[in-house]
């Protein structure tokens, strides 16, 4: 069985697409599925459309979270409650395009643990956001403790066994596509061009996506904190410098009129450093004190659509009404 994760918030609009794409997909590869599907504190339509899609579908289990705890966390939930021997994350907005399922199910039966998408192309997007994403990319890779893809989003295929692994990681700072390059096994690689979104507006504002690239940066790389270290190297190497040039000029030159402007210049950008120095370190006392206090990643208000509620790793709150359904149908998997 495949399971297909897709976190939802907002996503009325694209719903219906979403259930008619995933199933022409699933249907061309033979294979049983279930739509895992996690509310992400939506405020519109989606959760109806999916209540009433599931009076008629069998396929579609349903988690919902008691507020929006943020689009990594959802997928988090989402591969939690999979029961799948295989495991596809895609978003519901169709700019991971279903149809690349059967591909990546292909990929997977040759052997491979994980099979992750890499967008070639984005022609929806604006010259400045495609730089600002490879010039991103290209340097988590560069800085980075471990082998992130470039250009490649959450849109993956995990064999199970990948994702026993995957789910024994929870720390609260979640950034998934790291977690799976962590975690190993044989990934290999499908591009597709991603299109524009089907319907509705995106929920990642530019602050959202670039706090998402600082979790990147910080939660897989020391770089950061290293390339800070020889900053102050090299400015306390200056500093010594300057000074006994001073001192020197002093004795020598009695009468030399010292620069005001370099020593403001100096004095600036010695301050600016230190700033810099303190922001970032704050960024790395602020992840520990998160994940210190030891609060669960999630918080589930309501369970719809199992048959029976799978065991989930820990850091999760499940609470609220639980409904189940009839099992799936038995497999027909096609020659």
């Amino acid at each position: 069985m495949i399971s297909i994760v897709v976190p939802v918030f907002n996503e009325e609009k694209n719903i219906g697409e979403l259930f008619r794409r995933v199933k022409e997909a699933m249907a061309k590869t033979g294979f049983t599925y279930e739509i895992v599907l996690v509310n992400d504190g939506s405020s519109d339509g989606s959760v109806d459309l999916i209540t009433k899609e599931m009076a008629t579908n069998d396929n579609i289990r349903l988690v919902q979270f008691s507020r929006n705890f943020g689009h990594q966390v959802a997928v988090t939930a989402g591969l939690d409650f999979a029961q799948g021997d295989a495991v596809v994350v895609m978003d519901a907005d169709m700019q991971d395009p279903p149809e690349l399922i059967p591909e990546m199910i292909d990929k997977w039966v040759d052997g491979n643990d994980v099979v992750y998408a890499v967008r070639a192309k984005r022609d929806h997007e604006s010259w400045l956001m495609t730089t600002i994403r490879r010039i991103y990319y290209r340097l988590l890779k560069a800085m980075g403790d471990v082998d992130v893809p470039v250009d490649a989003g959450d849109f993956r295929l995990i064999d199970r066994q990948a994702l026993n692994a995957l789910n024994q990681l929870r720390e609260n700072n979640r950034y998934v596509r790291g977690l799976c390059a962590w975690v190993g096994f044989r990934q290999v690689a499908v591009t597709y061009e991603r299109p524009a979104r089907h319907a509705g507006e995106s929920k990642y504002s530019f602050f959202k996506l670039v706090g998402l690239a600082l979790d990147g940066l910080s939660g897989f790389s020391n770089a950061p904190l290293r390339f800070i270290l020889w900053i102050g190297i090299v400015v306390a190497v200056l500093s010594f410098a300057t000074s006994g040039i001073a001192l020197i000029a002093k004795i020598f030159s009695p009468d030399v009129v010292e620069g005001w402007s370099s020593l403001v210049l100096f004095i600036g950008c010695l301050s600016g450093i230190q700033l810099i120095a303190l922001g970032v370190i704050s960024d790395y006392i602020g992840r520990i004190h998160n994940e210190v206090k030891n609060r669960p990643i999630y918080v589930i208000s309501q369970l719809d659509g199992f048959v029976e509620i799978p065991e989930i790793s820990a850091k999760a709150v499940v609470c609220g009404p639980r409904q189940a359904r009839k099992p799936l149908p038995a497999s027909k998997k096609t020659d």
